[in-house]
C-alpha cells in the first residue's frame, strides 16, 4: 500500500516530468536534470525559509545571556543544563525541532526526485522494461532509451573524464565540484552549536559528508554526481538569497564554536 502510495504520488510524476523536460528541451537530459531541480526547490523554497528561519531563532537563543549563564552555573550538571534549556526554550517561544519538520517534509521530495533520475538512466533491457511502466500514455515512447549524452559526459556512467588541459591525468571533475558544494552545503544548512560536543560533531559532518557524497558521484552514474552539484548550488544560492551568509566561517575548516 505505501509502495504504491509512492509510486502514484512521488516517483510516478516527477518522472514523467523529467521526461517531458527532457522532451522540451530538444532531448538534452542534462539540462532536463537542472531544471527539474530547480523546479523542486523553487516549489519546496517556503519550506527552506521556514527552516532557516527556525535556525535563526536557535542560534540567537544560544547567544543569549540566559542560555550562557545556565551552562555556567549547572557546569557539569548535563541533565540539569538540559532541564533548564528547555524550559528556556518553552519562555522564549522557541520550538527546538522547528528546523526539522520542514526537513522532514522536503525530504520524500529529494528521494522521489534521486529516483526519478536514477530510473530514468535505464540503459540495460530490464532497466527500459521497469522505467516503461512509470511512463504516462503521453509521453512518446520513442525517446526511451534518453540520450545520456552531455557535454562530455555520459550521463548513465560513472564519470571517468582526462583533462588534457589540466593535469593529464584522469580528473573527476563533477565529483570535485560534488565535494566542494557538498562542504558549502553543509556549512551553511548546519546550525552552531553551544556546547563542545555539538560543535565537534558540526565540523566532522562539514568533513566527512562532502567525502561520503563525493564517492557516491564517483561511483554511480554521473547524472546523479550532476544532480547532487545542482541540488547544492541550488540550495546554497537559496540560502545566500536569504540573506545573513557568513562566507568566512563558511570557508574555514574549523567547526562551529
Amino acid at each position: 500500500m505505501i509502495a504504491s502510495v509512492w509510486t502514484n504520488v512521488i516517483l510516478n510524476p516527477m518522472i514523467n516530468t523529467l521526461l517531458g523536460i527532457y522532451t522540451f528541451l530538444f532531448h538534452n537530459f542534462g539540462l532536463a536534470i537542472i531544471l527539474l531541480t530547480a523546479i523542486i526547490r523553487l516549489v519546496t523554497m517556503p519550506l527552506t525559509v521556514r527552516q532557516q528561519r527556525s535556525m535563526e531563532k536557535m542560534q540567537d537563543m544560544q547567544r543569549s545571556k540566559k542560555w550562557q549563564d545556565i551552562e555556567k552555573k549547572y557546569k557539569g550538571d548535563r541533565a540539569r543544563i538540559q532541564q533548564e534549556q528547555m524550559k528556556l526554550y518553552r519562555e522564549l517561544g522557541v520550538n527546538p525541532f522547528g528546523g526539522c519538520l520542514p526537513l522532514l517534509l522536503q525530504f520524500p521530495i529529494i528521494i522521489g526526485l534521486y529516483q526519478s533520475i536514477t530510473r530514468a538512466l535505464a540503459v540495460v533491457p530490464a532497466q527500459l522494461l521497469e522505467l516503461s511502466k512509470h511512463i504516462y500514455p503521453f509521453i512518446p515512447a520513442a525517446i526511451i532509451p534518453l540520450n545520456s549524452q552531455f557535454l562530455w559526459w555520459d550521463l548513465s556512467q560513472p564519470e571517468r573524464v582526462v583533462s588534457p588541459h589540466l593535469l593529464g591525468f584522469p580528473i573527476p571533475i563533477l565529483t570535485v565540484l560534488v565535494v566542494i558544494t557538498s562542504y558549502l552545503q553543509t556549512k551553511m544548512t548546519t546550525p552552531p552549536s553551544a556546547d563542545s560536543q555539538g560543535a565537534q560533531m558540526s565540523k566532522m559532518m562539514s568533513l566527512y559528508m562532502p567525502l561520503l557524497f563525493g564517492f557516491f558521484a564517483y561511483s554511480y552514474a554521473a547524472g546523479l554526481a550532476l544532480y547532487f552539484v545542482t541540488t547544492n548550488v541550488m540550495t546554497i544560492a537559496q540560502y545566500a538569497v536569504l540573506g545573513k551568509v557568513d562566507w568566512r566561517q563558511m570557508l574555514s575548516l574549523r567547526g562551529a564554536s
